[in-house]
């Protein structure tokens, strides 16, 4: 998904609808976001990366705040963050 897609999601749903949208995808294999996508996986991480970007902006970060802030986290789970430098 390209940055202004997901800033689109971000800011027309609340957490608690992409919240919502990711439990219809789980359920019924669409949601009443309309994303979509093949694999669902994609289309639930998708949802997933709107859903804290619309949480860190609800905290009241700018959009490009918050989208530092889900890298960050990304990069932190696959273990990118930190690594000392070679």
């Amino acid at each position: 998904m390209e940055t202004k897609e997901l800033k689109k999601l971000a800011e027309k749903y609340s957490a608690e609808k992409l919240e919502g949208c990711i439990a219809q995808q789980l359920a019924k294999g669409e949601n009443e976001c309309r994303v979509t996508g093949a694999p669902e996986d994609e289309v639930i991480a998708e949802l997933s990366k709107a859903e804290v970007v619309r949480e860190l902006m609800n905290e009241g970060r700018s959009f490009v705040e918050a989208l530092r802030e889900l890298g960050r986290r990304i990069r932190s789970v696959y273990g990118k963050e930190d690594e000392p430098k070679r």
